[in-house]
């Protein structure tokens, strides 16, 4: 007999030997962090002024330095760059400018060897007009005329087919006279969208999971899922209601007829379904899937499956509202309610998650301020389930500063008037790896955004060579983590109206305590949930705290503005 089933056989009276590991287990993923690393950005090996595989392969010792557990690729395959790499020529192969298919077998095989899952971007909604499946529809090639979403447009095909409104913004359909049709394209001109409602689309898709998951990749993020489905007949849709908003705005409309549709929710299912199904025939570790959501909560946690558990979907469905509902001004209340929505109303078979930024979105220490940077740490640690970090948020690098003549995003270089306000080559400028030339990022040869003016102040060298550093701190809530399982209750609390606690009791005699004086005056408040006779100490503290890690406070704890620490209680 085999000894795994012999193993199960014998264990099978306390665990699951179903080789999947169900969500409320403690299955690799459920506590894990992800690092997202935007290639372009991270390291650049032959020094032309990109980021690519080479790099990163050379930095991947980094990653498991700061115990992260997956790393998670913004796209890489082969794409013209009208979006970044989001217009992809060929899912199956690696743009040149980020290297080979080699070049990442490379990279899989160290990132196994040092423990770490690798995650690739999976961008199912559009392809690039270069594509070869494009180019085949756009001559009605009988196999591929109906891949795309093609219509004929109104008032004798002078205009669009309807009102909707690209993500870019304007029409969101662009008029190919080989065909005498207008084809459907939520973001650029150069990004049509696919048709899933066309079977062959769908198991082209498929096919693509497959043949990454094949070479040993470990999972997927699915980029701008709620977009993948609209309305077969086309219809108009509603004005919103914002009044500020242009009829050239994606804002103008509410988008109810081209964004989380029930057919959305069933592919990501059946997605599901493939990654569970290829994990069981050829074994391994769970293979993950995360989408990228900006719905609503109650929308968003469709995406995880259905509430019975019948279906699964995402093993997690990106939780924004850190990110889109917390600004500078927001108070330890509004942060709490968040925290609140996701810990109670989650069903306990699916798993939270946390992110604090990415590539689109400016970094939180430039967001929410330089001075709540290792505040906003210490609160995602402290967190149930996912942690997801994007690249520099381990040193706590801030936004850096980009021209429109320097930039690099495609919509926002369109127009300079507005660069400041939409662009997002502020988050994406090269990590801030050493004092070197160029931070480190290359050898000196010229970059495709500028480095940041900070990087001599603030680059990952001289945080690993600071007692009390981000990264520091980082590496050490890391550590904390380990031992904040989701068995462990996550209890809130706001305490003299400013400061938000947050407590993870792991038994009777162990808990960890984050408390935020988020505003206002110096507070003197109770450790809640503690018991007075308990031995406190300082783990994890803001750099400029007056507590240091390592020191011993009682329940009662004074907290400056803007202080913040983790305890550990004991008895």
């Amino acid at each position: 007999m085999n000894l795994n089933i012999l193993l199960c056989l014998v264990l099978v009276a306390t665990i699951s030997c179903n080789p999947i590991v169900e969500a409320g287990g403690q299955d690799w993923w459920q506590t894990a962090v992800f690092y997202q690393i935007y290639p372009r950005s991270f390291k650049d090996s032959d020094n032309n002024g990109i980021g690519d595989l080479q790099g990163i392969i050379s930095k991947l010792d980094h990653l498991k330095d700061a115990g992260v557990t997956a790393t998670w690729l913004s796209p890489i395959y082969k794409s013209p760059g009208v979006d970044q790499g989001y217009d992809i020529s060929d899912y199956r192969d690696i743009d040149p400018i980020f290297g080979t298919l080699e070049d990442f077998k490379q990279l899989l095989a160290k990132a196994k060897e040092l423990g770490i899952k690798v995650i690739l971007d999976y961008v199912p909604n559009h392809t690039s007009d270069e594509h070869e499946w494009f180019k085949k529809s756009l001559e009605n090639d009988n196999e591929y005329n109906d891949y795309f979403i093609w219509a004929e447009g109104r008032n004798n095909n002078t205009e669009p087919p309807n009102n909707w409104v690209s993500h870019f913004k304007g029409p969101a359909w662009t008029f190919r006279k080989e065909r005498g049709l207008w084809y459907l394209n939520k973001f650029a001109p150069q990004q049509p969208d696919l048709n899933y409602r066309n079977p062959k689309v769908v198991q082209a898709m498929k096919d693509v999971l497959n043949f990454w998951m094949d070479l040993g990749v470990d999972g997927f993020r699915v980029d701008t899922i709620p977009d993948l489905f609209e309305v077969e007949d086309l219809r108009d849709e509603p004005r919103s209601d914002d009044a500020s908003a242009t009829p050239n705005d994606y804002e103008y409309l509410s988008h109810i007829y081209t964004q989380d549709l029930d057919e959305t929710y069933d592919m990501v299912y059946q997605w599901r379904e493939l990654l569970d199904e290829h994990q069981k025939t050829n074994g391994g570790d769970t293979r993950v899937l995360m989408t990228e959501v900006y719905s609503d909560f109650e929308k968003n946690i469709k995406y995880y499956g259905l509430p019975d558990g019948s279906r699964r979907g995402a093993h997690f469905s990106f939780n924004f509202e850190l990110i889109v509902k917390v600004n500078e001004g927001s108070s330890s209340m509004d942060i709490l309610t968040i925290i609140d929505r996701w810990v109670d109303n989650l069903p306990e078979i699916y798993t939270p998650n946390w992110v604090l930024g990415n590539h689109d979105q400016h970094r939180y220490p430039s967001r929410l301020g330089p001075e709540n940077r290792d505040s906003f740490m210490m609160l995602q640690s402290m967190l149930p389930g996912v942690q997801v970090t994007y690249n520099g948020e381990e040193i706590g690098m801030e936004d850096g500063q980009v021209s429109c003549d320097e930039g690099a995003d495609p919509q926002a270089i369109k127009n300079c008037s507005i660069f400041d306000a939409v662009s997002r080559d502020f988050e994406r400028t090269p990590f801030q790896w050493d004092e070197s030339v160029n931070a480190g990022f290359n050898d000196g040869g010229r970059t495709w955004l500028p480095v940041s003016d900070k990087y001599l102040e603030n680059n990952l060298k001289k945080q690993k060579e600071g007692v009390r550093s981000y990264y520091n701190t980082f590496k050490s809530l890391i550590d904390i983590r380990k031992e904040l399982t989701l068995k462990v209750p996550t209890k809130t609390a706001l305490l003299k109206e400013s400061v938000m606690a947050i407590s993870r009791p792991i038994n009777d005699c162990r808990a960890y305590h984050f408390l935020y004086n988020r505003h206002g005056d110096t507070k003197e408040v109770d450790i809640p949930y503690g018991l007075d006779d308990s031995k406190y100490t300082v783990v994890a503290s803001k750099l400029t705290s007056q507590h240091i890690i390592g020191d011993e406070v009682s329940q009662q704890i004074k907290l400056d503005p803007n202080d913040s620490l983790i305890v550990r209680e004991t008895c």
